[in-house]
């Protein structure tokens, strides 16, 4: 039988470049031991197919059906290069949580991601909402990667834990968002404040749950309607032999500047933590 041809995909580890099940909008497969026991706890995941090694084995739920297989047949299934650590998953795909449920300011803190595709950064950006405590995380539909294989071993179980929400127009996602009574920040290099101050806001008594932090793609930041629709642009200061930072990082110290006036859920407020 003739292979089907490979796909040309950079960037993009989650789509299988085997003769084995492709991924679909509907399931798709997860890899890592994290993800992968992340994945089982969440009963919004239906669960397709679990393979998993001898080693492995021990640590997946009783009850749940599972195949045993040798590290390189599990290979077989994922894309080339996967460290599964004899854990593999083919699930289902997490619905989108509806963007109503978060529109009143009251409801949390919010990231916004305009057109960030790169998986890995994706993932990493789950992993740092989950340790802050944010309320969920949006991303345009049709430009986003599907939470499933390199997102979710990157978010190390954060992408069941932290919500999403797809939309079709993120400007008028945040124009919704300002109408409601939330404090809109995107971080651009060009922004006029630091990141600190604007957090803080005017008084100094920082914005509380009603924030939302928007990061622009990884190769040309906010997109021009997407930053009019910010209330303020606003920039990470950094040492001039830097021009910029990773998308993840940028995203995590701005999480970590907003944690400091809305502590994460759970959390005793970082200024009253003993050092």
């Amino acid at each position: 039988m003739t292979k089907p041809p490979m796909r040309n995909t950079p960037n993009r580890g989650d789509y299988t470049r085997r003769s084995s099940p492709a991924q679909t909008a509907n399931s798709g497969w997860i890899w890592g031991r994290h993800a992968v026991l992340a994945a089982l706890q969440n009963s919004k995941r239906k669960v397709i197919e679990i393979r998993v090694t001898r080693n492995a084995v021990k640590e997946i739920p009783e009850g749940l059906a599972k195949r045993l297989y040798e590290p390189r047949e599990i290979d077989q299934a994922l894309p080339e290069g996967a460290v599964h650590q004899g854990f593999a998953l083919k699930c289902s795909a997490l619905e989108s949580e509806h963007i109503n449920a978060v529109v009143d300011p009251t409801h949390g803190a919010l990231l916004v991601l305009d057109q960030i595709t790169d998986p890995h950064n994706v993932g990493a950006i789950f992993r740092s909402a989950a340790a802050f405590g944010i309320r969920a995380i949006i991303m345009q539909d049709r430009k986003a990667p599907p939470l499933f294989g390199t997102v979710c071993k990157s978010a190390v179980g954060a992408a069941e834990r932290v919500p999403h929400i797809q939309v079709t127009n993120i400007a008028d996602t945040l124009k919704s968002f300002r109408k409601a009574g939330r404090h809109v920040l995107g971080l651009a290099g060009e922004g006029e404040a630091s990141l600190a101050d604007a957090i803080a806001g005017f008084d100094g008594k920082g914005h509380g749950p009603g924030l939302v932090l928007v990061m622009g793609s990884e190769d040309k930041g906010l997109r021009p309607r997407v930053a009019s629709e910010c209330d303020q642009l606003v920039r990470i200061p950094m040492m001039d032999a830097i021009e910029s930072l990773n998308v993840s990082n940028a995203a995590a110290i701005a999480l970590y500047e907003a944690s400091k006036w809305r502590p994460a859920r759970g959390k005793a407020p970082i200024e009253d933590v003993a050092e």
